[in-house]
């Protein structure tokens, strides 16, 4: 048992060696943990709109698409950053797929533009980061649960059985 933001918090683990795995270090990974699947998330919902296949079929193009991917959100966070940067909060605090949404798009037009201009629309963009400002994360102030699944039937109470 640890006190994490001020509540004890419980840890199950297979690491069972106390003094080379403090619960404090377990924790801060689980956080750390935790903004890896966000990470994951915007990749999968914000550039691959829910799409859970990719379209090359040999495993080399399936490679290169992944890569392809994994280059395109390192570079539009990377993007993000500078603009959290010149407005002095968080990465977090910016969304993710409305800013992927906003340069994309740019990036789309620029090309029609003169590329000389290419750093004052750049600039410009940066300043109208803090549009996409997202509230500050809530505490989580329910336990996690799992939910049950889906189904396409109606659930039928014990009287409609006969």
């Amino acid at each position: 048992m640890s006190m994490i933001g001020g509540q004890p918090r419980q840890f199950l683990t297979s690491l069972c060696d106390a003094r080379r795995f403090p619960v404090r270090e377990i924790a801060a990974y689980y956080v750390q943990r935790w903004e890896i699947e966000l990470g994951f998330r915007e990749i999968k919902q914000g550039m691959l709109k829910n799409t859970s296949t990719l379209r090359s079929k040999l495993p080399e193009l399936v490679r290169q698409e992944v890569w392809g991917m994994l280059i395109a959100c390192n570079l539009l966070r990377h993007e993000i950053a500078q603009m959290a940067n010149e407005l002095q909060v968080p990465p977090q605090r910016l969304s993710f797929q409305w800013l992927a949404l906003a340069i994309t798009t740019a990036l789309y037009h620029w090309p029609l533009q003169t590329p000389g201009t290419f750093p004052k629309r750049l600039a410009l963009l940066r300043q109208q980061a803090h549009v996409y400002f997202l509230p500050k994360r809530r505490t989580r102030s329910y336990p996690r649960a799992i939910k049950p699944p889906r189904t396409k039937y109606p659930t039928k109470n014990a009287s409609q059985l006969n």
